[in-house]
Formats: structure tokens, C-alpha cells, sequence
């Protein structure tokens, strides 16, 4: 037996790491799928990538809570006027239990005239009752 605590140990470790690759990915894989949502202009999936204990801080706009900042995202995809468009460059992923922050920068382009505005952030997520990820705290600002 005591030959095996060893291989316990290190196989409880790889579990772990393992959990944490893929709560890493599940992240990802929201922050593509909200990116998807806002390019094609789907509002519900979009707020739902926002807890509804959402507190935000974007230089220059202030705090705000979910309902604010969907509806800023609601009012720029109704825009019949502009097309609004983000890219993410994730820059890492660090998971801890059910939180985990992403350091992460956004490139957002509107047309027409192709203007860009690159917004470096830091978003905390949380895995929700539901078990999905969501982002909980975020600051942001424009370069």
C-alpha cells in the first residue's frame, strides 16, 4: 500500500490539472461563443455571458451592473446605422474552484470606416448554479 500513495498522489494531481484544462477551455469556449453571439447580432446569448451580480468598470463609463451594460450591448447591436464587431485575443486563462479571471484583449471594429478601439481587460468568472461559467467582475479600458 505504501508503494501505491505515490501513485495516488500523482494521479489525484493530473485529475486535478485536467479539471482545471478543461474549466480553462469551457471559458474559452464562452468567451468565442459570446463573440459569436455579438457578431451576428444575438442579444439573449450575448447578456448571458454576464452573471446578473455582474459589477463592471470600463475606464471613463464607471461601474455598472448587468442590466446596464446589456443594455449598452443591446442598444449597439440595434444599431441600424453602424455594424459593431469584436475580435478576443485571450491572453490566459487562470481557474481556481469555481473562479477563474482571464486576462484578455478585445479589438472591437465599427463600420462603416472601420474605426477600431483595442480594449485591454481583466474579466472574473464564476461558475453559476447552473454550472456555466460566467463573468461576475470585469475592467476594461481603451488603449
Amino acid at each position: 500500500m505504501k508503494r501505491l500513495l505515490p501513485i495516488l498522489a500523482l494521479s489525484t494531481l493530473f485529475l486535478a490539472g485536467s479539471a482545471l484544462a478543461d474549466d480553462a477551455q469551457a471559458i474559452r469556449q464562452r468567451l468565442a461563443e459570446w463573440t459569436t453571439a455579438f457578431n451576428t447580432g444575438d442579444k439573449a446569448t450575448a447578456c448571458d455571458l454576464f452573471s446578473k451580480t455582474l459589477v463592471s468598470d470600463y475606464r471613463g463609463q464607471g461601474e455598472a451592473g448587468y442590466a446596464a451594460r446589456c443594455a449598452l450591448i443591446t442598444r449597439a447591436l440595434d444599431d441600424k446605422a453602424r455594424r459593431f464587431r469584436y475580435a478576443a485575443d485571450i491572453k490566459e486563462v487562470i481557474v481556481s474552484g469555481d473562479l477563474a479571471v482571464v486576462r484578455l484583449t478585445w479589438t472591437l471594429t465599427i463600420e462603416p470606416g472601420g474605426a477600431k478601439s483595442v480594449e485591454p481587460g481583466l474579466d472574473v468568472f464564476a461558475r453559476e448554479p447552473d454550472g456555466k461559467w460566467r463573468i461576475i467582475r470585469y475592467m476594461a479600458y481603451e488603449e
